[in-house]
């Protein structure tokens, strides 16, 4: 049987030796993965570990216990925490009901009393874990709650199939409440790979999906609707502001990592530019589906924000629109050989439809002006993609044959794609080097944030983490404390100033958490530090 992984934390070493010695972890079921002594080092080594309980005291310097609850339940959303104190106080208690948290115990702790504890949580994880396996029981409960004509209604709103003037009407007809405020749309993409046991049972694995965003969605300020929509879960979301949308991406990033723990499903979300009523809506779902496209450029990040990957979209011409998403697909995302393919399939049809010059004409200019508007979107030149001498007055009869036709077509897709994936790196370069000028400028604030950070460049959290990380090499955190530590020493070897003072000055507003984590970066305090001999 697989243990489930505890961390412990408690600053008193004693405490943590009793306990980590005193329980039989595998007989319970569990196994002691490791161990901190304040909440900071309890959420570094969380990231780590990827623990599935969490054994903490209250009372802890830098981060007392409560604090720490509340972060993990943004960062580490599946684990289970039982909080012990040596503090008989209900305010303690009911601050850590409110937070979800699974026990609370009053110190001093004795093996068989933590031992029953511990024994009810693995038979909680063991109910979670078989729930999480029984998909054919949650099939069940989804067949028998699905209200039918909601699902079409809302799937043909999507799909832009119901027209405005009778939008009200229907909705009332269902028993629809259609809110005021802004829309928006989240497709949630089951991430299978090739040749996974589960890749032929996609259908089935949304179901769990769409009712799993249903039940645990909670944002103030937002409703949701989750619908199944083609082969992805369609979020229908409402906002009483365009402040929700930040707090937004945010939630539906948590909810994908929690969802990965629950249902050992792994999901990418796409979402949609907002929009101002619901007869807007397909528009939002197209801009969805765009995003998700990008999923194989960005790995790492759970919630891909239109807005955040492409601030013009491009308008979608009257040609099929399954012709438009491939072209689009391949010149933005694809290979050579894949630009070259869906060409050759473009100009084969023409090939093999036999169609008049003048429709062969219709169809050629179609693909040339979706090009031209691809071009536009990504704030290039015209003459940049197809030559300082264009001018599309042509016929599909100035080219010797149809397959000059088509390598002068993909030699324009080819040129397109290279501008689109050097402008996409001069973006990603451009936007590091002015979160690292910001960054420069404010490490010596205490408040300085990721959140402070993206409010200051207009970027959403999720997406801009997963940049910051693959662009400089390691996270926000590690980043400014590095900076941070390096300053500190410098003034410290440079200066006479107290300790104190230099915390105060590199953004620590308490010395002794300043002291810990100099000591942790150097391996010395800050006055043994300064009173090393130098070279």
């Amino acid at each position: 049987m697989e243990l489930y992984r505890v961390l412990l934390v408690d600053d008193e070493e004693d405490i943590r030796v009793g306990i980590s010695r005193k329980m039989d972890w595998n007989s319970l079921g569990f196994t002691l993965v490791g161990e901190a002594e304040n909440g900071e080092e309890a959420l570094e080594l969380a990231e780590q570990l990827q623990p599935d309980v969490v054994l903490t005291d209250i009372k802890m310097p830098f981060m007392d216990g409560l604090e720490l609850c509340r972060c993990l339940r943004q960062s580490l959303p599946a684990a289970k925490v039982v909080v012990f104190s040596g503090f008989d106080d209900f305010e303690y208690a009911r601050q850590a009901i409110g937070m979800e948290v699974f026990e609370y115990i009053l110190k001093p702790i004795n093996a068989p009393e933590l031992g029953q504890v511990l024994t009810r949580l693995r038979e909680h994880l063991d109910r979670r874990q078989s729930e999480r396996r029984d998909m054919e029981a949650l099939r069940r409960r989804y067949e028998e709650n699905l209200p039918i004509l909601r699902e079409l209604f809302y799937t043909r709103l999507l799909s832009g199939q119901v027209a405005p003037d009778q939008i009200n009407d229907r909705a009332a007809r269902y028993d629809i409440s259609l809110q005021d405020g802004l829309w928006t749309t989240a497709l949630i993409h089951v991430d299978l790979s090739v040749g996974d046991e589960n890749a032929e049972r996609d259908e089935l694995l949304l179901l769990p999906v769409r009712d799993f965003f249903q039940d645990r969605f909670a944002l103030e300020g937002c409703s949701v609707r989750s619908i199944l929509y083609n082969d992805a879960v369609a979020l229908l979301v409402c906002m009483d502001s365009p402040d929700r949308l930040y707090p937004l991406l945010e939630e539906l990033e948590r909810l994908c990592i929690l969802a990965k723990s629950y249902l050992g499903i792994p999901l990418t979300a796409g979402v949609g530019q907002l929009c101002d009523g619901p007869q807007d809506l397909h528009c939002s779902a197209e801009g969805a589906r765009s995003a998700l496209d990008y999923r194989v450029l960005i790995e790492g990040s759970h919630v891909l924000y239109i807005d955040d990957l492409e601030p013009d979209h491009s308008v979608r011409l009257s040609f099929e629109e399954e012709d438009q998403r491939a072209l689009s697909a391949a010149v933005k995302l694809g290979t050579d050989q894949q630009v070259s393919q869906v060409i050759r399939e473009l100009v084969d049809r023409v090939r093999t439809s036999r169609l008049s010059p003048a429709q062969g004409n219709q169809f050629l200019l179609e693909i040339v002006t979706f090009l031209m508007k691809l071009t536009r979107s990504a704030g290039a030149s015209v003459e940049e993609v197809f030559g300082a001498d264009f001018n599309w007055l042509g016929s599909i009869t100035d080219f010797p044959s149809l397959d000059e036709l088509a390598q002068w077509l993909e030699s324009r897709c080819q040129s397109l794609r290279a501008l689109l994936g050097k402008r996409r790196s001069d973006s990603a370069g451009r936007t590091m080097e002015r979160a690292l000028d910001f960054i420069a400028q404010n490490y010596s604030h205490s408040d300085l944030s990721v959140e402070a950070l993206c409010s200051h460049l207009h970027f959403s959290p999720a997406y801009f983490s997963t940049l910051f990380k693959r662009e400089v090499g390691q996270s926000f955190t590690t980043y400014v404390t590095n900076l941070r530590m390096e300053e500190a020493a410098r003034l410290l070897r440079e200066t006479d100033e107290k300790t104190y003072l230099i915390a105060e000055k590199i953004g620590y507003t308490d010395p002794n958490y300043f002291s810990y984590v100099f000591k942790r970066h150097f391996g010395l305090s800050p006055s043994k530090y300064r009173g090393q001999p130098r070279s």
